[in-house]
C-alpha cells in the first residue's frame, strides 16, 4: 500500500486518515480556486459570445429595410449592394424607428456590460476564444450596411470630385459638382471642403475606378482589414513589453463603441491608429534588437554592430564626444520606419499630429534613436508634401471649418452650459486649447521623465478627446490600443469610463432620455446657433 501514497494529490491524505485543520484549509482553498477559475472561464466565453450575437443581431436589423440605423437609406432606396449579403434576412422584424432605438442602444448597453466582463476574464480564457471573437465580429461588420454616423460616401465623393470632374476637394465644396453623380446623394457635407488628410484622400482617389458600390466594399474592406492588424501589433507590442496580450487584444478588438460605430460608420480613423501602433511597434523592436527593455532609454548607449558600448568612451578607453555622423550613419530601418508611420499617420488624420512631441520627448535621453527617427519622419513628410502639392497644389485639408464646429453632448459644450454661457464659446474654445497645449506639454515632460511614450501618449489623447468640441463616440479608438499597453490602470480605467460617457452622449435612445428630463442644450442661443451652422454645413 506505500506505493499507493505516491498516487494521492498534494495535501490529501489516505484512507482512513483523517485531513489535519492546515490540510483541511488548503484543500478548500484549492477547491476555491478551481471553481472560481471555472467561473471566470465561463463568465468569459459568455461574454464574448454576447458581444458577437448582439453584434450580428444589430447588422441584421440595419441590413433588413430602410430605418434610422441606416441613414443613407430611405423609403424606396435600400440597394442590394449597400445591404450586402445579410439584408433581408429578418423580413418580419420591426421597423419602428422608437423601438429600433431601444433595440441599438439595449443591444450597445449589454455588449458594453459583456466588453467589461471578457476583459477582467479574458487571461483565463484560451486564447483561441478571444481571437475568434474579435475575428468574428470583425467579419460581421465587413458584411454591414453603413451604420449611422457613417463618413464612407463623404470618402468616396471627395475622391469622385478630383477624378471624374476636375474639382479640387480642398477648394471646391461638393455642393458644386454635378448632382447627377451617384455618390453625391449618399454624401452629406455638402458645403464643407475635405478636412480628411492628403493620403487619405489620394487612397480614395485609388478606388474611383471601382465604381460607388465598388469604392464603398474596398475601403470598407480595407478598414477593417487595418483594423485587424492594429490588434495584431498591439499582440506584438505587449508581447515585447512584457503585458497580457489577451487582455490587451481584448481591450482594443471587442470595444462595441468601436464596433458599431467604428466599423459600422467604416471611419478612416483606423488608418490613423494602425499607422500610429506600427510607429510604436517599430520603436519597441528596435529597442529590444539592441538588448535593452522595450521600455527603457539610455542616453549613455549606442549601436556599434550587435554590441552596446558607452557613446562617451572610445575603444580604448579615452572619452570623447560623439560625432553627428555616428548618430546619423548607420540607418536604423526600424527606427527610420517608425518617424515615416507617424508622418503618415498625421497625413491621412491631422489629430495623430497630437503624439509627435510626446513621441519625440521620449527620446530626448537617446540622441541617436531621436535623430533616426526625425529623419523618418522628416523623408515621409517630404514625400507626403510633393505628392500633395501634385495632387492639390497649395492647398491642405479644412481643419477650421470642422474645429468650429459644437456636439451638443461634448465635454465642451456642457462646461459652457454649466457656466451659464449657454454652450461652448468663441472664449471658452480658446481656453480650452490653451488647457489642451499645456497638457500636452505635461505629456511630453512625463514621456522624457519616465521613457514612457505610450502611456504618456494614451493621456494625450484623452485630453483631446475631452477637450474637442466636435466629438464622436469612435475617437476613443484613439486611447484604446494605448491603454491596452500602458502599465497605467489609471489610463486604462479613464478609457472605460471614457467609453460610458460616450454611450450616454450619443445612444439613439438618450434623445429620448434628454426628453424625459427636459435636458436640451440645443435649444439655448448659443445652442440653436452652433446646430444651424451644422445644418447649413449639411445642405
Amino acid at each position: 500500500m506505500s506505493s499507493d501514497a505516491s498516487t494521492f494529490p498534494p495535501g490529501a491524505t489516505s484512507a482512513g486518515e483523517r485531513p489535519s485543520g492546515g490540510q483541511r484549509w488548503r484543500l478548500a482553498g484549492r477547491t476555491r480556486e478551481i471553481t472560481d477559475a471555472d467561473t471566470g472561464v465561463l463568465v468569459g466565453a459568455l461574454a464574448l459570445a454576447s458581444i458577437v450575437t448582439l453584434s450580428l443581431f444589430v447588422v441584421l436589423l440595419a441590413a433588413n429595410r430602410p430605418s434610422i440605423l441606416t441613414p443613407t437609406t430611405h423609403t424606396g432606396y435600400f440597394p442590394r449592394w449597400m445591404a450586402g449579403p445579410l439584408g433581408g434576412l429578418l423580413p418580419g422584424f420591426t421597423n419602428n424607428g422608437t423601438v429600433l432605438k431601444y433595440l441599438f442602444t439595449g443591444a450597445l448597453v449589454a455588449m458594453y456590460l459583456g466588453y467589461v466582463l471578457a476583459l477582467k476574464h479574458a487571461p483565463r480564457l484560451p486564447a483561441r476564444w478571444v481571437i475568434a471573437a474579435i475575428v468574428a465580429v470583425h467579419a460581421v461588420f465587413l458584411l454591414s450596411p453603413p451604420l449611422a454616423l457613417t463618413d464612407l460616401f463623404n470618402y468616396v465623393n471627395y475622391g469622385r470630385m478630383e477624378i471624374v470632374h476636375g474639382l479640387n476637394p480642398y477648394t471646391t465644396i461638393p455642393i458644386l459638382e454635378p448632382h447627377s453623380d451617384p455618390s453625391f446623394p449618399l454624401s452629406n457635407w455638402h458645403q464643407l471642403l475635405s478636412p480628411y488628410g492628403p493620403l487619405f484622400t489620394l487612397l480614395t482617389f485609388i478606388v474611383v475606378p471601382l465604381g460607388v458600390a465598388g469604392s464603398f466594399w474596398a475601403l470598407k474592406s480595407i478598414l477593417v482589414l487595418t483594423s485587424l492588424a492594429t490588434i495584431f501589433l498591439v499582440w506584438k507590442c505587449a508581447r515585447l513589453l512584457g503585458r497580457e496580450p489577451l487582455a490587451a487584444i481584448a481591450l482594443v478588438g471587442l470595444n462595441p463603441i468601436v464596433l458599431l460605430w467604428g466599423l459600422g460608420g467604416d471611419h478612416n480613423d483606423f488608418l490613423m491608429v494602425f499607422c500610429i501602433m506600427l510607429g510604436f511597434y517599430l520603436l519597441l523592436l528596435a529597442r529590444a534588437q539592441v538588448g535593452g527593455r522595450p521600455d527603457s532609454g539610455d542616453e549613455e548607449r549606442r549601436v556599434a554592430g550587435d554590441a552596446v558600448v558607452p557613446a562617451r568612451f572610445s575603444r580604448i578607453g579615452v572619452i570623447r564626444s560623439t560625432p553627428l555622423r555616428e548618430w546619423l550613419l548607420p540607418l536604423s530601418a526600424l527606427e527610420v520606419g517608425a518617424g515615416a508611420a507617424f508622418m503618415a499617420a498625421i497625413a491621412i488624420k491631422a489629430s495623430g499630429g497630437i503624439l509627435a512631441p510626446v513621441v519625440l520627448a521620449a527620446l530626448l535621453r537617446t540622441p541617436r534613436r531621436l535623430i533616426q527617427v526625425l529623419l523618418g519622419m522628416v523623408a515621409t513628410g517630404m514625400v507626403l508634401a510633393a505628392a500633395s502639392l501634385l495632387a492639390f497644389g497649395l492647398h491642405v485639408p479644412d481643419l477650421s471649418t470642422q474645429s468650429s464646429l459644437v456636439t451638443p453632448e461634448s465635454i465642451p459644450n456642457l462646461l459652457g452650459l454649466a457656466a451659464g454661457a449657454g454652450g461652448e464659446s468663441a472664449g471658452l474654445r480658446t481656453g480650452l486649447s490653451g488647457v489642451l497645449v499645456v497638457v500636452v506639454l505635461a505629456c511630453a515632460w512625463l514621456a522624457w521623465r519616465r521613457r514612457d511614450a505610450i502611456t504618456a501618449s494614451g493621456w494625450a489623447s484623452v485630453a483631446l478627446i475631452v477637450t474637442l468640441s466636435w466629438v464622436l463616440p469612435w475617437y476613443v479608438l484613439w486611447v484604446l490600443p494605448l491603454a491596452a499597453l500602458s502599465s497605467s490602470r489609471r489610463l486604462r480605467t479613464t478609457t472605460l469610463v471614457l467609453g460610458v460617457y460616450l454611450i450616454v452622449a450619443w445612444s439613439p435612445a438618450s434623445a429620448l432620455l434628454w426628453n424625459a428630463i427636459s435636458f436640451h442644450p440645443q435649444t439655448t442661443a448659443l445652442g440653436r446657433l452652433h446646430q444651424r451652422y451644422v445644418r447649413e454645413l449639411l445642405n
